[in-house]
This record gives C-alpha cells, structure tokens and sequence, in this order.
C-alpha cells in the first residue's frame, strides 16, 4: 500500500528572524485571478486619497527683504544658490538647503528690475532704474561692483548669452553688450516700443524673444540687423520664457489671465492657450525637462501646467502670499520657488506628494506601481474626480465662477449672431486665434 501525504518547505513560508519579509507566494495565471481589475481599480483609487493626504508642497519661508521682492535668478550650475532682488534695490544672495542669507548689500537706487548670472556663475550682472549695469563677484564679499556701465536708455531686463560674454538688456531699447566694453556692440528699435523683458533662446543661442509695452512680441536675431518678426495680441504679455528642450517654443504670462505657448515655424496662432488664473499672470518659467512650467499671477496663486495641456495640474497657495512678483523651477526639476509682495521667498515642491529623503528600493516599487495604477485607471470618473479637485481661496472660486459666466454669454451671444445672420457672414474664430490681433 502506498500513501501520499502533502508537505510543505518551512523555508518557503517560515521567517529566520522577526525582522524578515513575509514571503508571499503568487500565482500570475489570469484564470486564477477574476477579481484582479476589481482589486486593482481599488489600489488605484487609495493611491490618489494617499497623495491627497500626503499633499504637503510647501516647505519654507525665506525672510529678510525689506521691501516686495521684484527678480530672482537661479545659478547656472549650484542647486542651493539663488540670487533675488527688491524694490528698494537690495541684493541677496540665498543658501536654499539651509534657509538662510549668505550675502546682502544695496545695488541700485531704485528698483532692481533684473539679474543674469555669466554662465561659469563667477559673476553676476543686475540693471536698475538708476540706467546703470552692475557686474559683481560671486564668491567675495565684497560690495563694490567689478564693472559699472552708464546706459543713456531706461533698463527693465537683462539677459546672458549661454556660453559666449554676451548679455542684452532690454528697455527703451534692445542693447547687445559684449562684457569687455562700455558701450552696446548692436542697438535693435522697432517703432516706440518699450520693452519689458528679453530672454535669449538656450539652444539656438543668436536668438532673441521680448515683451513689449504696445502688446507685441519680438523676435530678434543677433546676427542680423534688425528684428526679425513680431506678432501683436490684445493685451500686453508681461514675462516670456523658452522652452529648454524644445528650441523652437515659448510661453508668455499675459494679462488677460491667461498663458500663450508659440512655436516660431507657425507664428500664426499660439499652440497652446493654457487658463485658470482669474487675474494678470506676472511671470513663467519652464520645468528643465521642458514638459510642465510654473507661473504666478495677482490671484496670489501659483499653478502648474503640463506643456500640451489647457489647463493645470496643480495650484500652491497660502493665507499670508500675496501677489506674486516672480516664480523658478529649480535645476533638478524638484521645487519650485516664489517671490511675493509681502517681501518673503518660499520654497515649494515640485510633486505636491513627493517624499523626498532617502526611499527604500520596497517603498521606491511600491511608488512607481501606484502611479502606473493611477494611470492606468484615469480615465475613471471616480478616480478622476479626486485627482483633479483641489481647494482654491475664496476670492479665486467666485472669480473662476464669473468668468466662466462670461465665457458662455459670449460663446452664447456668438451663436446667436451666428444663427440670425447670413452663412459665412459670422466666421468662426477659434480660441487660440481670438486673442491675436495682428503680424508683422
């Protein structure tokens, strides 16, 4: 007679110490499973209430201005380092990992409107009301200029050239200067326009884009004689900023409240038109991965745009920011920095829910199957419905709601016209060409 009996490895089941993993056995037969979407809809819904609760972006508050904070400039290769300016002309220079100032002095009677760090970020040049372009040592702390130009023209900008000791500054007119001479090597004018900013294109390096007072946008290049195009929208477009891996693209802060993505090769009509802020944007800048950007606007709200998206993926706010002067994306593309009326800089997260410190490889795989579930199933509406609320202040729900009221009487009255007058008479203007009134 022969008898079977079942038995079981205690190794495959049992612990050594207390310490140990559990090992769990798994079976990855589909048949076996039919519960697996039902379990897996359920995962992925927990995974968005965790990042719900886990959303804690802000993380410090830099205080020491004496006046509202105007311009901040980021060093082209040192994390931790961050260069801001106020109305009243004050300089500081900030140690982001440790929250505190490592360096102050005054550098412009009047408001220091720009800063731009030289590309071995050795120096750093800033203008003022005052017509004067400063060049001061980074690494000293000494606060005597190293170089000192007298401009004939009023500044509001400046920008640094990527890699050669070039900078062009931006006001009643657009200057380029070499940083060995006291006077521009090139003078670009179009018309009367005054202009409010100049950024100089990071990859195709002779290229120029500025913000103008006549609500126009100017491309120029430095290797011709004068402004190449420039296209005019309704109302005037405050900051602009390139896009780091897509040369060809840019998005300005305008004042209708909302943001404008171009490409040059169709100057036609904005790519993109990107709107949830309920008052003027004031300045934009790009993600290093060139897929999200940052902007802040008098709403006292800063939001997060997907670059090929309409609408944002995420808004930072708190009771005592106020109207924000000026926002960056850090270089390792994990926080995002503001600076506001109320004379603070603060220090925010990226990823609303990210840990930061060190993370377990257990924990790292855990993360990374939360959000391939939270992708997979984000379509339902569920899941969608919590990922996508966020709470807003009080003054921002009445005025999204009022606006959206204007959107549909106009889209309202639009058809209406439409509908009583001859075929063709009433054109259909898209949203992204409504707010272009003309190109040169």
């Amino acid at each position: 007679m022969k008898v079977k009996i079942l038995t079981r490895n205690p190794d495959e089941y049992l612990r050594e110490t207390k310490r140990d993993i559990h090992k769990i056995p798994r079976n990855y037969d589909p048949s076996v499973h039919p519960f697996e979407a039902a379990r897996e809809y359920t995962r992925a819904l927990n995974a968005v209430k965790l990042d719900k609760i886990f959303a804690k972006p802000f993380l410090k508050c830099l205080e020491g201005h004496k006046d509202a904070v105007f311009c901040i400039c980021k060093h082209p290769s040192q994390l931790s380092v961050l260069l801001s300016g106020a109305y009243d002309g004050e300089v500081r220079m900030w140690n982001l990992a440790l929250g505190t100032c490592m360096r102050s002095f005054l550098a412009h009677d009047g408001v220091l409107r720009s800063i731009a760090y030289v590309p071995d970020g050795d120096r750093f040049i800033t203008v003022g009301d005052d017509k004067i372009i400063k060049t001061w040592s980074a690494d000293t702390e000494e606060d005597e200029p190293l170089n000192t130009i007298i401009s004939k023209t009023v500044l509001t900008g400046i920008t640094h050239h990527r890699d050669r000791p070039i900078f062009a500054t931006c006001g009643e007119k657009c200057h380029i200067w070499e940083e060995t001479r006291n006077e521009p090597v090139c003078t670009f004018e179009w018309d009367v326009d005054s202009l409010y900013d100049i950024k100089f294109n990071p990859v195709q390096s002779n290229l120029l884009a500025a913000c103008t007072n006549e609500r126009r946008i100017i491309l120029y290049d430095t290797r011709d004689k004068g402004p190449l195009t420039r296209i005019t929208m309704k109302l005037r477009s405050n900051k602009l900023a390139w896009n780091p891996m897509e040369s060809m693209s840019f998005t300005c802060a305008n004042e209708d409240y909302n943001l404008y993505t171009y490409d040059i090769r169709k100057w036609k009509t904005p790519v993109n038109v990107h709107m949830d802020h309920v008052e003027a944007v004031i300045d934009v800048d790009y993600s290093p991965t060139g897929k999200e950007f940052v902007s802040g606007s008098y709403d006292k709200s800063i939001r997060i745009f997907e670059a090929n998206k309409g609408h944002s993926r995420e808004v930072y706010h708190t009771k005592r920011m106020q109207r924000l002067t000026c926002v960056g994306w850090s270089l390792d593309n994990k926080y995002i920095i503001s600076g506001s009326d109320e004379m603070n800089l603060r220090l925010w997260k990226a990823k609303a829910s990210e840990k930061l410190g060190i993370i377990k490889t257990r924990q790292k795989m855990s993360l990374f199957y939360n959000e391939a579930l939270k992708e997979k199933y984000a379509a339902h509406p569920q899941i969608r419905r919590i990922a996508r609320h966020r709470q807003v202040p009080k003054h921002v729900y009445n005025a999204q709601a009022e606006l959206r009221k204007i959107r549909e009487k106009n889209k309202r009255k639009e058809a209406n016209r439409r509908y009583h007058s001859k075929k063709g008479a009433v054109p259909f203007v898209s949203e992204r060409e409504a707010h272009v009134v003309g190109r040169d």
